[in-house]
């Protein structure tokens, strides 16, 4: 029979951040405790207010499972000497709770973290105790287990948490979990809101806590509190015609700020709606938590919504929290009023002040290199006249707003107020979007850049960076990379991934921009010459691309590409640095290895043996007049076939012709393999035949490598 399991650690107000982080945590910390004590259980359900973290647990088996392993213990050759057992073989056995006499010693075979050889083995048995006996000990453990950025000692005790604990409720249905944590008992008795429902009550049973708690006036569902506050601040938003914010940072920010959402009103005067959008956003979200009310990105209206944990004395909030957003947006207005007295133009001066880095130089060196790889891009993607002028404007004002007040004041407005400076000083849409776009994507659930020309500046920005950075050795390693560069190398693929309506962005080779922007650094005295960079760069590009096409289609899929190259424009070159192309091969392969299509067998051993062919004979492509055999000329016909229809694998369609093709390649050749000596000695036509067959593998390896399928 199994019972649920309910455990909540009161405390002093927890900040949304620390709230996060334990709901996080808190159900594999408790999954992990309960498996390694041999206690089944079901779905744990982690709940978190500013006032309390909790836990349920379905299914908790009454007792634990029966202890009955076998033990690899020390080699023989140290348990036992000249026949006698050694102290390694009693402290074995005592270990175990078995006599010597149990002791068995097997042979391993090296396997794991287990080595080859012979080696003392044991049964460990041990009957299942009582549940309630062991949670208690648990989940003390837990609580000190629980990450939090920072913790808190409070009292005359040693014990510490995310803030002062107040309370603590452990319970196995019905039944009361003995623990003890910084001198708390556990108990029954749990708070409802403070303001709302202060009085302190019992909770009967595990399984009544939702319940119990929302009768209360607490919502202990993060997910349910958030569906609540959003149903408000909407109703209040389209009570005045329009929308509100629905920046996700900061609707998780405030659903962990209060139990029982309530949200009041506020408003400012018009006259700081001439200020930008984003300032007042940034104003709203960064030092109140409020969402604003708009009609569009660039429309508000003077109304915030707050969301507050009380509805006592609302006029009282709004007067408060009006005077405060007054405040605010009358420092982002004076900030506001003085950037506009000096043109971006005469700010880029500025940027001398700024370092990049300390190797690579200022931001106003940047700039310039910036603009010399824009002026590259435009020509490599075909750009109009138009376009070309307009994507080296944005890229020559695109840092210019880094030296500006409101940045300073609010680092997280850079390329906004870069726009909207730039349309204040009459820079056409395109340049303006472009200052401000350059900077996108700013992370997985945002979106590339919109325009062409605000993709080229992005582009040229990471390009920049990563060929400096790679040059000069900064690697990243493990959760360490200040630079972001992988995610930069992110951006760089998934603005091409994303903009697949522009078959100009389509083939555009990363490696050689890449290699251009390398180039811009003449006057840097880099690490690593070019060519090293570049295969630095190659690898770790790869790597990137493969974690974006393994979610598109598969892994094997993925490796079999990026393991291939790619033909655009007559040039051949690593498939990765086409992700357009890429995508679309993993994506048409993986199609077919879901379907296993019977060739795809064929095509791996033909791989194999091509690959083998390819080390020791130089592609050429023969024609038929040089072959008399017709298992030659067979050959000869399928790799120029193959050869033809490889040539330009830009389109979904000329993918999946090409693998149809190279599966008929792929069948005949196997054949071919098997009923005839290709690498005959005696015969005078062994080598071209050889040489054929090694441009074939080159050919087919414009597919992916057939053997990663296997």
């Amino acid at each position: 029979m199994s019972q649920s399991l309910l455990f909540e650690i009161g405390a002093e107000e927890l900040p949304s951040s620390f709230i996060d982080a334990a709901l996080e945590s808190m159900p594999k910390l408790l999954g992990d405790a309960l498996t390694a004590a041999r206690i089944g259980h079901g779905t744990i359900n982690a709940y978190g207010t500013p006032r309390r973290l909790a836990l349920h647990v379905a299914g908790v088996a009454e007792g634990q499972t029966n202890l009955d392993e076998e033990v690899v213990g020390p080699p023989e050759g140290a348990a036992y000497k000249d026949g006698v057992p050694t102290r390694a073989a009693s402290a074995f056995a005592e270990k175990l709770g078995i006599s010597l006499a149990e002791i068995v010693v097997k042979e391993f075979q090296a396997s794991g973290r287990q080595k080859a050889g012979r080696f003392l083995t044991g049964r460990r048995t041990e009957g299942g105790k009582d549940s309630l006996a062991i949670l208690g000990p648990l989940l003390e453990r837990l609580v000190t287990a629980i990450p939090f950025r920072k913790s808190m000692r409070w009292g005359a005790g040693e014990a510490t948490f995310g803030r002062p604990v107040q309370w603590l409720v452990a319970l196995l249905g019905d039944n009361l979990i003995p623990m003890t944590f910084a001198g708390l008992v556990s108990g029954r008795h749990t708070r409802g809101h403070r303001f709302l429902a202060p009085e302190s009550f019992e909770i009967l049973h595990a399984d009544a806590y939702v319940d119990r708690l929302r009768a209360a006036k607490v919502l202990v569902s993060r997910q349910e509190r958030e569906e609540v506050m959003l149903a408000l601040v909407e109703a209040a938003a389209k009570a005045h015609a329009a929308d509100y914010d629905r920046f996700p940072a900061l609707v998780e920010e405030n659903a962990s700020l209060v139990e029982w959402p309530h949200i009041v009103v506020g408003s400012y005067e018009e006259r700081f709606l001439e200020l930008p959008a984003s300032v007042i956003r940034s104003v709203a979200r960064g030092h109140q938590k409020y969402f604003c009310i708009q009609t569009s990105d660039d429309v508000l209206k003077p109304l915030y919504v707050a969301v507050v944990n009380t509805a006592e004395n609302p006029e009282n909030v709004v007067r408060g929290n009006n005077r405060v957003m007054r405040a605010r947006l009358s420092d982002a207005r004076f900030f506001v009023q003085e950037d506009r007295k000096v043109r971006m133009d005469d700010r880029l001066a500025k940027l001398e002040g700024i370092v990049f880095h300390a190797r690579l130089g200022t931001v106003h060196a940047k700039v310039v290199r910036m603009e010399r790889l824009v002026g590259l891009l435009a020509e490599a993607l075909n750009f109009t006249p138009g376009e070309r002028s307009e994507a080296l404007r944005a890229t020559h004002l695109c840092k210019a707003d880094l030296v500006s007040l409101m940045v300073g004041e609010f680092p997280e407005l850079q390329g906004h107020m870069g726009r909207a400076y730039a349309l204040a000083q009459g820079e056409t849409q395109a340049v303006a979007d472009a200052v401000r776009d350059h900077y996108k994507p700013l992370g997985a659930a945002d979106g590339p850049a919109d325009s062409a020309v605000s993709a080229a500046v992005a582009l040229a920005d990471r390009l920049d960076t990563l060929a400096g950075c790679l040059g000069v050795g900064l690697i990243p390693s493990g959760a360490a990379d200040p630079f972001a560069l992988r995610r930069a190398c992110l951006s760089l693929q998934r603005t091409l991934l994303e903009r697949t309506f522009d078959a100009r962005f389509a083939g555009l080779s990363l490696d050689a921009m890449f290699g251009a922007a390398y180039d811009g650094f003449e006057d840097v005295k880099l690490e690593m010459d070019r060519a090293a960079t570049l295969a630095r760069w190659a690898e770790f590009s790869k790597e990137r691309l493969r974690g974006i096409l393994s979610a598109k289609a598969s892994n094997a899929a993925a490796d079999a590409v990026l393991s291939g190259s790619s033909v655009v424009g007559g040039s051949v070159g690593p498939a990765a640095a086409y992700p357009v192309y890429a995508a679309l091969k993993a994506e048409v392969l993986d199609g077919l290895v879901q379907t296993k299509a019977p060739w795809l067998e064929h095509a791996r051993t033909v791989a194999k043996r091509l690959s083998g062919i390819a080390k020791d004979a130089a592609p050429v492509l023969h024609g038929a007049g040089e072959f008399t055999s017709d298992s030659d000329k067979a050959i000869v016909g399928l790799v120029h076939g193959i050869d033809e229809l490889t040539q330009s694998l830009v389109s979904r369609e000329a993918i999946s012709r090409a693998y149809a093709s190279a599966g008929e390649l792929a069948t005949t050749v196997d054949r071919i393999f098997t009923e005839t000596l290709v690498n005959d000695p005696n015969d005078a036509l062994t080598a071209k035949r050889l040489a054929l067959l090694s441009y074939g593998a080159a050919a087919l390896q414009r597919l992916g490598d057939f053997t990663r399928l296997g």
